[in-house]
């Protein structure tokens, strides 16, 4: 018997490869995913403005990359000692105000190289709730806890959204025809509305995705939404705060993205790519017994292998790391 339902896979769309360069944009839950692709080696850029939670924001970072802007003192604001952006993560902030421009317009730069080269943008949408700054009416990616009466917050209706990003990823596969656009909704649960405020927010993201994926052939759809909210339904697949997934929930969203949108080869690589990486992480009783050594010359004989199959491959750090355990 089955005590569960479980959501049907999207089927019939391109699979993503160790070649492809891939570029995550959106919450939380995106930098969970990038760090993820990045842990297995795949050639990832997660976002460059740091955490964004809403569409308009992320598109408005995108079309910023695009055109190559460089922020100056008039993009900044100064709030108890710290320097920041509207449009980015506090990880961005400074008290010095030339050290916050150039955290901003380094990340940018970095940025714009790497997405004209990107073969996927994988997009995570948090909520279709926004903030605008009542000053001039442009929505923010971060309030960075000032006071509330400085922004007016609304629901962003589905054909604004629509609007904005069939333009915008027109524009991107225009001049990159072999780009591929990967949208989902984060899992993580956005309870400042209420639970009915949080369904109509997924709701209304929801529909601007379909809308896209219906209009726009080069856009694909992965429902890790659906997996939390159905398949993981029970509270044990919750954090503390009973919002966030777990990390069991988080690992078993993975795996069913994995088995989804990553090649076979990708597959096969991560399955000997996890056996090095526990090999890297093992602590021997003795680091200078030659059976340790000999453990140690096969993970780096298997990281030079994978190497020679998959040149592209950034192993750098593992194999100083087996070179520097063979000299101890």
């Amino acid at each position: 018997m089955e005590f569960r339902t479980t959501v049907e896979m999207p089927s019939d769309h391109p699979q993503i490869a160790h070649s492809d360069k891939l570029m995550v944009w959106g919450s939380c839950f995106a930098e969970n995913i990038g760090k993820r692709l990045l842990d297995n080696k795949f050639q990832c850029d997660t976002n460059p403005f740091g955490v964004l939670y809403n569409p308009l924001s992320i598109a408005k970072a995108v079309k910023q990359l695009i055109c190559r802007k460089r922020y100056t003192p008039d993009d900044l604001m100064h709030e108890k000692d710290v320097w920041f952006s509207l449009m980015h993560h506090s990880s961005f902030n400074s008290p010095d105000r030339e050290q916050c421009l150039q955290n901003i317009n380094t990340r940018i730069e970095k940025g714009m190289e790497y997405l004209e080269q990107a073969s996927w943008l994988i997009f995570t949408w948090g909520t279709a709730r926004v903030y605008s700054w009542n000053e001039n009416g442009e929505i923010v990616g971060n309030c960075h806890k000032l006071p509330e009466r400085m922004f007016s917050r609304r629901l962003l209706a589905t054909d604004e959204i629509v609007t904005v990003y069939e333009d915008l990823l027109n524009s991107l596969h225009a001049d990159s025809p072999n780009m591929k656009m990967l949208f989902t909704v984060s899992p993580i649960r956005h309870a400042k509305d209420g639970m009915h405020g949080n369904q109509l927010s997924k709701a209304t993201l929801l529909l601007a995705i379909n809308e896209l994926c219906a209009r726009l052939p080069f856009c694909y759809y992965f429902p890790s939404y659906e997996i939390m909210m159905d398949e993981l339904r029970d509270y044990r697949f919750y954090a503390d705060d009973m919002l966030h997934p777990s990390q069991l929930a988080t690992d078993y969203i993975w795996e069913q993205f994995s088995g989804t949108y990553l090649s076979g080869p990708a597959l096969s690589f991560i399955k000997q790519w996890e056996s090095i990486r526990k090999g890297l992480d093992h602590r021997p009783f003795n680091p200078q017994s030659d059976t340790y050594r000999k453990f140690v010359s096969q993970i780096l004989l298997k990281i030079r292998d994978l190497k020679e199959k998959f040149p592209y491959l950034d192993v750098q750090n593992e194999e100083q790391t087996c070179q520097a355990l063979l000299k101890k």
